[in-house]
């Protein structure tokens, strides 16, 4: 995990493999990158999660913006934080504020971002009247007051996250009344439709702020979306209610199962993978998923090693362990990888010094068998 200095960028935090597909999360207005502490760190086991600051919250500079500021301008800062990483495409989930910037990402720079997901947000903020009047309040009499209601704004009765609720006390009020102006002059709703990212929206069932009503009208709107409402949860959910949240956001940009899937017909073989899909049971699926996901999403998915190279590992792995039905699996995919019977014969030969030579004399009979039969369907 890595924390930046920020100069004059957004503050973050980067978590998970750098090799990971990118996942960008944003923040409510008020809160820091802390309102996803319950949920990054699972999400980094299969994505390279990277968490920011809103100007003047957290870590944030707070004259990234000022007065009229845009969420035009939020998400250019977002995707100039993505520049600086290295970063060209990515998964985004946002909540409120966040949320809105990543409907502007995924609806004005659409070759950007894979995959969407909407927390807790809106297409509109009921108008530019309220976030004016407030805007106005903060800038004459700072965040103290305000911060006094963020429990009924944001949780269910009789909960709180204490971290959060200092947050917005103590976030930078200019940079606070310039993004009430942002989600003032914020509509987005006659772009909705040409938003082409898998997207799903997130309503916390007893949110005031942004009622399910308000998600909803993302949902019609966008084609393909999907919706999720959770119950016992107000406008911070992935703060009050971190498992539901987690449930379907890894459900939604599971692309790792998804990819490790491709992959492992390409390597295995269609024929194969049906064979294992349809012997899957209940008590087993678990284990087929994760197969899919770590072992074929992750690791044969990563690009330092071609697959020729990575078969050759395996047939070795294989031969050391005695590991021998799956050897025979391995030598087929390693013709579909493009090793030669020589060169099968070779990481046998190499094993037999290394793992012993009753190990590579049980691989010889395993891998001859696997070949003749490969030369009569092909004879």
């Amino acid at each position: 995990m890595t924390t930046q200095p920020t100069g004059k960028q957004l503050h973050h935090r980067a978590e998970g493999s750098a090799t990971a597909p990118p996942l960008f999360l944003g923040p409510s207005l008020g809160t820091s990158m802390a309102l996803w502490d319950k949920v990054a760190p699972e999400l980094s086991i299969t994505h390279r999660v990277v968490r920011w600051d809103l100007p003047g919250h957290g870590g944030s500079p707070a004259d990234l913006i000022g007065p009229g500021a845009t969420v035009d301008e939020l998400a250019g800062l977002v995707l100039s934080l993505a520049d600086s990483l290295g970063i060209d495409r990515f998964s985004y989930a946002g909540v409120s504020l966040g949320g809105a910037v990543g409907l502007h990402l995924a609806a004005h720079h659409p070759e950007r971002v894979e995959s969407l997901a909407v927390i807790c947000s809106s297409a509109h903020f009921n108008g530019s009247k309220p976030w004016q009047e407030r805007a106005a309040l903060v800038r004459a009499e700072g965040l103290a007051g305000l911060a006094e209601s963020a429990n009924s704004r944001w949780f269910t009765p009789g909960f709180t996250v204490p971290e959060l609720v200092e947050d917005h006390r103590t976030a930078d009020p200019d940079a606070y009344a310039a993004c009430c102006d942002a989600l003032g002059a914020f509509d987005i709703r006659d772009r909705l439709p040409r938003i082409g990212a898998p997207t799903l929206l997130v309503a916390g069932r007893e949110d005031p702020a942004t009622p399910p009503a308000h998600l909803r009208e993302i949902a019609d709107a966008v084609p393909g979306a999907a919706l999720t409402e959770i119950p016992r949860a107000s406008h911070l959910a992935p703060a009050e209610q971190p498992e539901a949240v987690l449930t379907a956001l890894r459900a939604h940009f599971g692309g790792g199962a998804r990819r490790g899937m491709e992959v492992r017909r390409q390597v295995l073989g269609d024929a194969h993978v049906d064979r294992a899909q349809a012997r899957q049971s209940p008590f087993t699926a678990r284990f087929q998923d994760f197969i899919s996901r770590y072992a074929w999403g992750e690791i044969w998915t990563d690009p330092t090693l071609s697959r020729r190279e990575r078969s050759l590992i395996t047939l070795t792995a294989l031969v050391a362990h005695g590991h021998y039905d799956e050897l025979a699996m391995h030598v087929r995919a390693a013709r579909r990888n493009g090793l030669t019977p020589e060169e099968i014969g070779a990481v046998l030969l190499q094993s037999a010094v290394y793992c012993g030579v009753p190990a590579a004399n049980s691989a010889f009979a395993v891998a001859q068998r696997v070949l003749s039969e490969e030369d009569e369907a092909t004879g």
